[in-house]
């Protein structure tokens, strides 16, 4: 069966969430196909002075439809060797759920070998456009990258909890994090997504896929995913936007180049704020060291020792919420820089992981592992919003 035919299956039955299953519906799930020539008139032949960006799917574009609405989209390269898997389960997904803080598919195109997504477009580009650039960072105030992270807190809790079915993005970062005109952040990009359907809180899987540096350690190594592997991610870009710095940079020198064990230096010293970009020309001290110690409970060695992301807004919304002491994060694939090669089982309860180390503090990096592989259970077991 080609894409087009897979895909107009998935608009039959895979109608928007709130939608009926009747004629109506289907007649509605038509209108989310676009024709070919209609967006290379939008884009002027999809010109580089209307190109948007590149990511791992392909270009994205700026483009204006014959009633005047302005749309981005995202053309899958023609040389993606898994574009088409990515490509069709975006749709899919985006089919199933809306949410102020999610990106709305308008559609998609599916015309010979050209394959793209059509979604509303966003005027500020993607968050890291602004964040790591020390000439726009400063215009990106502590209200507005406070706003933003709740923001990213309530798209999560949605995918998480109150979607029609549980989704883990398994792809959260700042690239794709974007921002609306009044810098809204709408989480994008679900084309590594995983449905969780029925109950299930968990998968052993043998495909990783994910960006290195925010992937957390249970998935990375042993191929162990859940909805904490999101929030280990988050608590990454949590970082990040307090920082203005990215999850690893090198120029920083050793002591600081790893974002996470910098900060976790930081707050084991009682000097959490020298985190805080210096290019903020104002900061609220206590939002910024709640969302410090909120990153670190998040990216904790420990899976079952995470907060859900229920816990993170009543966390961030609820000014007498007491945040627990974090514990040791999880530094796989950060400063010490150690390996593993985990047999085609993935299994965290039974696994028997070849690891290779080149890391000073070794027992401290076993003692991870076992941590991990004992509350495996506790993990599965773990009933996430339901």
């Amino acid at each position: 069966m080609g894409v087009l035919s897979r895909l107009r299956d998935c608009l039959r039955f895979g109608t928007r969430a709130g939608e009926g299953e009747g004629e109506d519906s289907l007649c509605n799930s038509w209108d989310l196909f676009f024709d070919l020539h209609s967006l290379q008139a939008a884009t002027d032949f999809f010109s580089d002075s209307n190109r948007l960006g590149h990511g791992g799917f392909g270009p994205v574009y700026k483009g204006v439809l014959g009633n005047g609405e302005q749309v981005a989209i995202k053309k899958l390269s023609l040389t993606s060797r898994q574009g088409i898997r990515e490509f069709t389960n975006e749709v899919k997904l985006l089919l199933k759920i809306q949410h102020k803080n999610l990106v709305t598919l308008l559609g998609c195109c599916v015309q010979g070998p050209e394959k793209m997504l059509v979604y509303e477009y966003l005027p500020n580009k993607s968050l890291d456009y602004i964040l790591f650039d020390k000439e726009k960072s400063p215009s990106l105030h502590w209200t507005q990258r406070f706003q933003i992270i709740v923001g990213v807190i309530r798209g999560l809790l949605y995918l998480h909890e109150e979607a029609p079915v549980r989704i883990i993005h398994r792809d959260i970062k700042a690239s794709n994090i974007l921002l609306d005109d009044k810098l809204n952040p709408k989480i994008s990009d679900f084309g590594l997504a995983r449905l969780f359907p029925g109950d299930d809180t968990h998968l052993n899987t043998f495909r990783i896929s994910g960006t290195h540096g925010y992937m957390a350690p249970e998935y990375a190594m042993h191929g162990y995913l859940s909805v904490k592997a999101d929030v280990f991610s988050f608590g990454i870009l949590v970082l990040e936007i307090v920082s203005g710095r990215k999850v690893t940079d090198r120029q920083l020198g050793a002591d600081k180049s790893d974002l996470l064990t910098y900060t976790w230096r930081l707050f084991q010293s009682g000097k959490q704020l020298e985190l805080v970009d210096e290019t903020l020309e104002t900061c609220n001290p206590s939002e910024a060291l709640m969302c410090i110690q909120m990153g670190l409970l998040c990216c904790q060695a420990i899976v079952a020792d995470r907060p859900d992301m229920n816990s993170l807004h009543l966390m961030i919304s609820n000014d007498s919420f007491t945040l627990p002491k974090p514990g040791k994060p999880g530094l796989q694939g950060r400063g010490g820089r150690w390996t593993t090669t985990t047999n085609s089982s993935a299994s965290l309860s039974n696994t028997k992981a070849s690891t290779t180390l080149s890391y000073d503090a070794k027992q401290s990096i076993a003692s991870s592992v076992e941590e991990f592989s004992r509350n495996s259970i506790s993990c599965s077991s773990i009933n996430e919003g339901r």
